[in-house]
């Protein structure tokens, strides 16, 4: 007769977990924070923050614990897991981002803050403190958002269209230099072969998305959503009719945007305006 399996007993939620693991794997080598810190070289509170479950690291310090550890991959799959985690975001926003990470193209408009996967964690950090966040709270929906990034990583990264209007480009941040880290990472998406990014200028008119964030996504099964978003709420929208309308709106606004190569150069033009870094 077959052993019964030994259920664990340990945590199924991903982010959890991870900080499990890595508590058990330090504790059974017996070693303390700054033990752990002078062996694979990060600092302590890095290792300190992680285990509690305030910040997940990024993928460079996991596999260094994988292999001080000599559990290869395992560590770097529970993080995975953990970015992927849709439960990491509020609530509100869980459906949307489930279905974006399974979507084959996708299209946006933003009114005046760039698009959550193409935001440095510096932007994302400032935009989300303004909307009331700090502490640990802060931290981990800094890390839910720049770790939405994965979508547009890989071999064959989906199509993404954005058009921004141009007050995105005009709402800088009040640190000049992540400001310009940010329109660099602009420039950069505007120039890989997937991205296609155009800016919206000002004197264009009066549109149907002037108070409105929308995306759309092209799901594996051929059907369209759009998630819409204003200053009061976000609304995820499958209902066929509403979501042509929609399109048709996001085509009139696309066809009044300039197009990619001057869009570029538009944010290039801005780069050069604010301050290089101080040189060493």
């Amino acid at each position: 007769m077959p052993q019964r399996l030994v259920i664990t007993g340990r945590s199924q939620e991903p982010r959890e977990r991870f900080t499990e693991e890595l508590r058990n794997l330090r504790n059974e080598r017996g070693l303390s924070l700054r033990d752990l810190a002078k062996e694979v070289g990060w600092d302590s509170s890095q290792f300190s923050k992680m285990e509690s479950g305030r910040t997940l690291g990024g993928p460079e310090v996991v596999q260094a614990l994988d292999q001080f550890y000599g559990t290869p991959g395992l560590l770097v799959t529970l993080w995975e897991l953990a970015v992927a985690d849709p439960k990491q975001f509020k609530e509100q926003y869980r459906g949307y981002m489930e279905l974006e990470a399974e979507a084959v193209s996708l299209w946006q408009y933003s009114v005046s803050r760039p698009p959550g996967l193409l935001q440095t964690a510096e932007y994302a950090r400032e935009a989300l403190a303004a909307g009331g966040l700090k502490g640990d709270e802060l931290d981990q929906q800094v890390e839910a958002r720049t770790g939405r990034r994965k979508v547009l990583d890989g071999d064959d990264p989906p199509p993404f269209r954005i058009v921004l209007s141009e007050a995105v480009l005009r709402h800088s941040l009040r640190d000049q230099r992540a400001w310009r880290r940010q329109l660099e990472r602009l420039a950069e998406a505007a120039g890989q072969p997937n991205i296609s990014l155009h800016v919206l200028p000002f004197g264009s008119g009066l549109h149907g998305l002037d108070s409105t964030d929308v995306m759309f996504l092209r799901l594996l099964d051929g059907r369209t959503v759009a998630y819409a978003e204003n200053d009061v709420r976000g609304e995820l929208i499958d209902e066929p009719s509403k979501v042509e309308r929609f399109h048709r709106t996001y085509d009139a606004v696309r066809d009044l945007a300039l197009p990619s190569a001057e869009s570029q150069k538009l944010i290039l033009g801005m780069l050069e305006e604010v301050p290089c870094e101080p040189s060493t």
